[in-house]
């Protein structure tokens, strides 16, 4: 494989964009901390047991960097744009440091996993630099004198009515694009009765949506139990979590647990959705992927679920401009999203990543293509989502209420997770709040939104 070699010229265009204030040099307040989070959900669970224990490490915990002495940086290292993001947040702070608004620069995630010697030469105002889940060692540089156990409830930084709950770290699968195990090591699962046991604190906390999140949701229990046991997680959760949705994410399609199928079908808290990262549909693409399986035993996955659970809702992604993939396997994936097969989809373009095994492929596809190719593909999705959003016209769907906004009503349905996915406003003469759960008419239809009335 060949060697790292992250591209530190971006450091010089994220300094032109720094946003730092003018303030007057303020004193310093100690203990005091602010976490800032970037990336994925399951960065933002790491973030939320940090702080969990910072606080249970009696240090106060603020929003704005500028009113902390502690800085701790928690970042993503996943494709280019989320590099590029974590960077420019390490230089702003960087900046505060020099400037003296803040004493002590903390950088931690998957970037700092993969790059920490680079970023060191780098960006020598940093104090620190770990890599994941990395708590006991943060909290002694920040409370070096503390004699403590890591405890402490997660400190929800989501709104309240929801919570994302990684059931497992790191990954197995081979996948050639992905630096995932890379940064997060070998697939390690959670007993099922620490989760239960954390799902009653999240809920005894007010979060009414359990969203499970993991590298690879599907390999859960392999490890410790020996076989896929996902669908014996799912019936603990729902029997004695006290959540009202139970919502899967990052299920991998190759070896696919179908055990979980009749769990979904049979329990009302479990959400009907189900999303399944498959990246490519066609074959030639997905064997260069190394994503082990084939574009007939996806679509016959796929016939599967949707038999076995008639309704529900599948979301996806896909990578375009990956190398080789041909004008013909690009067609061939637009006409399998034509087919209406999948109800949410997202589309990233291809990143070269070092030590990936597709690295030695070079990134041979223009950028420009690569953007083209996602724009068509999401455009053909948007037909797809309004054609089926239209359908929901008259009928009723249960929804959660997310917020206020300008007099209306942000929700979701079961059919929708979190920040990826439809949005439904409605209008409501008595004040609703967030978590709520409503009944609502469907009256009107756009390509991602829905609109509606609330119904007794």
């Amino acid at each position: 494989m060949p060697k790292c070699t992250f591209q530190f010229a971006i450091l010089h265009d994220c300094n032109q964009k720094l946003k730092i204030s003018n303030m007057a040099h303020k004193e310093l307040i100690k203990d005091t901390v602010s976490v800032i989070t970037l990336g994925c959900s399951k960065n933002t669970v790491d973030s939320e047991v940090l702080s969990g224990h910072l606080q249970s490490a009696k240090l106060t915990l603020v929003d704005d960097p500028e009113q902390a002495s502690t800085v701790i940086i928690n970042t993503c290292g996943f494709i280019d744009l989320a590099k590029e993001e974590s960077v420019s947040a390490i230089l702003e702070a960087a900046e505060l440091k020099k400037q003296g608004k803040i004493e002590t620069l903390i950088v931690a995630g998957c970037l700092s996993e993969r790059y920490g010697n680079d970023l060191k030469l780098e960006i020598p105002e940093v104090d620190h630099f770990f890599g994941t889940e990395a708590y006991a060692n943060i909290l002694k540089v920040v409370s070096p004198d503390l004699k403590y156990a890591l405890l402490g409830e997660r400190v929800i930084s989501t709104p309240r009515h929801y919570a994302y709950m990684k059931i497992s770290e790191g990954c197995d699968n081979p996948c050639s694009f992905c630096a995932i195990p890379l940064m997060r090591g070998k697939h390690r699962s959670k007993p099922i009765e620490d989760l239960v046991r954390e799902a009653q604190s999240l809920t005894r906390q007010g979060v009414k949506e359990l969203v499970l999140v993991a590298q690879d949701s599907t390999c859960y229990g392999l490890d410790i139990y020996g076989k896929r046991s996902l669908d014996s997680l799912l019936r603990a959760l729902s029997d004695a979590s006290g959540a009202e949705w139970i919502r899967l994410m990052y299920a991998y399609p190759a070896k696919f647990p179908k055990e979980i199928l009749p769990v979904i079908a049979e329990r009302e808290n479990i959400c009907s959705y189900i999303d399944m990262p498959m990246q490519h549909i066609s074959t030639n693409m997905l064997k260069s992927m190394r994503r082990g399986i084939t574009r007939r035993a996806t679509e016959e996955l796929i016939h599967h679920i949707k038999e076995t659970v008639p309704g529900i809702t599948l979301r996806t992604t896909f990578i375009v401009g990956y190398p080789g993939e041909t004008e013909d396997d690009f067609q061939e994936l637009c006409d399998f999203v034509s087919t209406g097969a999948l109800n949410r989809m997202g589309v990233f373009t291809y990143s070269q990543e070092d030590d990936t095994y597709a690295y030695i492929l070079g990134d041979p596809i223009p950028q420009e293509v690569k953007d083209e190719r996602r724009t068509i593909l999401m455009d053909i999705q948007k037909q797809i989502s309004h054609e089926a959003n239209q359908q929901l016209i008259g009928k009723r769907v249960r929804a959660m209420v997310e917020q206020e906004i300008n007099g209306e009503y942000q929700c979701r349905t079961q059919q929708d997770a979190p920040e990826v996915d439809n949005e439904l406003y409605v209008r409501s003469e008595s004040p609703l709040h967030p978590g709520d759960m409503i009944w609502v008419e469907i009256d009107d239809a756009a390509e991602f939104d829905l609109f509606g009335h609330i119904i007794e």
